[in-house]
């Protein structure tokens, strides 16, 4: 990537004539947005002039939607487009498990190098600025198959886009930590990532250890490091439809609540969390459950993160009966997280996960495509449903992995998502059919779009 241009960065010292898409603003009304040291320094109604503006740093938005960046919370950033890289061809789903998909990754990261996980990355991280990603959480895998290598290339990569996205990395043990021929391994390694200056999240996957003394020992142990390096947490969790199973999300909300480091404080600009992603069996929960969890982790900077596509996906499966024959039931479950952000006062995103491998092989690496997929998903169709689902994967989303909740004010961050409007003379883009609220942007999400980043308008 040496020889490689970095992403190009266009300076913006006004938006001019755009239509804001975000809580407080009439979308009818066209504003022109002044920006200074990448932070937004004045909205005022649209004129037909931009005062002593320079006009090569004026960006005439011409109509177009304008509304808060988006975010990946939550996607592995090693092991993307695994399904359409030629060099793992031969390694198909048959199967489409999670067993199988263990497998298939585990055969793919043996022969992972530099070379390809650069270009894959690269692939990833260019066509989530396209779509207007501004902030990721890049999962990375750190054991005995990989080693470092995974954590690299991350670094790497997080360095060439430093000008264009925000790259958090989250150093992830997807292998047992505790258990198995490996575990103690594993575990050293993860401990040697995890105090890597670039390293900002440690992560772990509870459920992949072979009995509950393991599974308690993984958490307690990734609890320990994040307080002895002062990093963000991020557990996959409870990742089942078994009500006879261990909740765990309540072993780490015990274990959380007597540590300062991760208590809410909104007097802070950027804030040490943790989220808990998948969590299929809290979808079991009835009544009392959720107002029991919702009390008990008001106190604590926890977000849940909702996973739908891969959710569906791992749990597509019909049940079979005795003689092996499958049935048109196909159970499945994700976190409901707009209800738990609306009714039960929780903090909470929904993310990506994975794209293009054994894992979740469809989808795109467009935020805006799994808020959209959850307006049936989550019968979320109204104005307020619309709100909260952009919300979870912008404002609340960036929230999520420490840093504070993003909106058109003041100060704020320059950092935007620009949609064509459609059927707008002289339009800055170009698309005939016109969204003209947020509802009509969350049903079907305009292709294109232009991604502004600390005042910068960036193409890659």
């Amino acid at each position: 990537m040496a020889n490689d241009n970095s992403p190009h960065r266009e300076q913006i010292d006004v938006i001019s004539g755009a239509r804001i898409l975000s809580q407080g603003w009439d979308s009818e009304v066209r504003y022109d947005i002044h920006i200074e040291d990448s932070n937004i320094k004045n909205i005022v109604s649209h004129t037909s002039g931009v005062g002593s503006y320079t006009p090569e740093k004026v960006l005439d938005a011409r109509n177009c939607l304008i509304a808060p960046s988006l975010c990946h919370a939550h996607i592995h950033l090693d092991k993307c487009f695994l399904l359409s890289d030629p060099k793992f061809a031969d390694l198909e789903i048959v199967k489409g498990d999670f067993a199988e998909a263990m497998e298939i990754t585990a055969k793919a990261k043996a022969r992972f190098d530099k070379d390809d996980l650069l270009r894959r990355g690269k692939w990833l991280i260019a066509e989530s600025i396209a779509a207007g990603v501004t902030h990721m959480r890049a999962f990375v895998e750190v054991d005995h198959i990989v080693r470092m290598k995974c954590l690299d290339a991350a670094i790497e990569l997080k360095r060439y886009f430093a000008t264009a996205c925000d790259i958090q990395v989250c150093a992830f043990a997807q292998e047992p930590i505790y258990s198995g021929t490996h575990g103690a391994a594993n575990r050293e390694l993860m401990e040697a990532a995890v105090f890597n200056e670039h390293v900002s999240v440690v992560g772990t996957t509870p459920y992949v250890e072979n009995d509950e003394d393991n599974m308690k020992k993984n958490i307690e142990w990734a609890i320990r490091m994040g307080s002895a390096c002062i990093v963000h947490l991020d557990f996959h969790l409870d990742y089942n439809l078994d009500e006879s199973r261990k909740i765990w999300t309540d072993f780490v909300v015990e274990k959380l609540e007597s540590m300062s480091l991760y208590q809410r404080d909104r007097l802070s600009s950027e804030n040490t969390t943790v989220i808990l992603s998948h969590c299929s069996r809290l979808t079991l929960h009835d009544e009392p459950d959720w107002r029991a969890l919702s009390q008990r982790v008001q106190h604590l900077e926890l977000y849940f993160v909702g996973l739908p596509t891969s959710d569906l996906y791992m749990m597509g499966k019909p049940r079979v009966d005795q003689a092996g024959q499958g049935g048109g039931e196909r159970v499945r479950g994700t976190l409901q997280i707009p209800q738990m952000i609306q009714k039960y006062g929780m903090q909470g995103a929904i993310a990506i996960n994975n794209v293009g491998n054994a894992f979740t092989p469809y989808g795109s690496c467009d935020p805006l495509s799994i808020a959209s997929t959850g307006v049936g998903l989550y019968h979320a169709g109204t104005k307020q449903d619309a709100q909260t689902l952009y919300e979870c994967v912008s404002g609340r989303a960036i929230e999520s992995i420490g840093h504070t909740l993003r909106s058109f004010a003041i100060g704020e961050p320059a950092d935007f998502v620009l949609f064509d409007m459609g059927g707008a003379e002289g339009g800055l883009l170009s698309s005939q059919r016109g969204r003209k609220t947020l509802q009509e942007v969350l049903y079907d999400p305009p292709k294109e779009r232009k991604t502004v980043f600390k005042g910068h308008l960036i193409t890659t």
